[in-house]
């Protein structure tokens, strides 16, 4: 799950200085709000909830919804933001026992994914598979970091980094050449090292969307791939990729 940096995601991202930043960053709460509109009326549980910001956009749309992260101190300001929302909740992963299990037909877990070293990544996924509603719907979101997308993505990051926006000045998340390189060209399989931060999670550096891919299909069925800002143009210069998955059949 996202790290500390991400607590002022909405005013650092959403509501950047950089306007390139923050119309992606909209585009992808507005691309989140279309995929859920079909499924309103029921339950919705946002993995990764952040600062919540999800949760109140779709108020209109689920009647309950609940937001969990595995920052504590995050949830407690949620808590307090939305005190007087009486429709949702937020609770710690640890506070999702048995009585949750399969109570959501509808989980998003959106910009999550990524930032999950191996062993929390199988973690997740074995929570998002027993949370979900047998026959409900999984909406993955994570950033495409590959070909023409991550050319783009990291002129946008430098320009940005210059101007002091955003987290994007940690050498350690800068590409080598070969790296750079690799990654312009990766396929499904396709890797470099990629670095674990003091709170144990990843960046974006490195990371592959065709691999978790592959890896969401051996616990889900991926019913469909799409992507945002601009759908039409799929995986060439989008910033997000969107997964919808559906359990498997026991």
């Amino acid at each position: 799950m996202p790290g500390p940096r991400e607590a002022a995601y909405t005013p650092r991202h959403v509501f950047s200085r950089s306007r390139i930043l923050a119309w992606s960053h909209r585009s992808r709460f507005r691309r989140a709000r279309m995929l859920v509109r079909p499924y309103a009326g029921g339950r919705l549980l946002d993995y990764g909830c952040g600062d919540g910001l999800f949760l109140e956009m779709v108020r209109d749309l689920f009647p309950e919804r609940v937001g969990t992260d595995v920052w504590e101190a995050q949830l407690d300001e949620c808590r307090e933001r939305y005190a007087g929302d009486a429709g949702v909740s937020f609770l710690s992963p640890a506070a999702l026992g048995a009585e949750h299990d399969g109570a959501y037909p509808v989980v998003t877990c959106m910009e999550v994914l990524e930032h999950c070293p191996p062993a929390e990544l199988e973690g997740v996924l074995r929570d998002l598979a027993r949370l979900v509603s047998p026959g409900g719907v999984v909406l993955v979101s994570v950033p495409v970091e590959l070909g023409l997308s991550l050319a783009l993505k990291h002129s946008v990051r430098l320009a940005a980094s210059l101007r002091g926006l955003g987290p994007y000045r940690d050498p350690n998340e800068l590409y080598r050449p070969g790296e750079f390189l690799r990654m312009v060209f990766a396929g499904e399989r396709t890797s470099i090292p990629r670095p674990v931060y003091w709170y144990g999670q990843h960046g974006h550096k490195g990371f592959n969307w065709r691999s978790l891919r592959a890896r969401l299909a051996q616990t889900f069925v991926v019913e469909d791939v799409s992507f945002s800002p601009l759908p039409p143009l799929r995986g060439v210069l989008n910033s997000q990729v969107w997964l919808r998955c559906s359990p498997r059949p026991h």
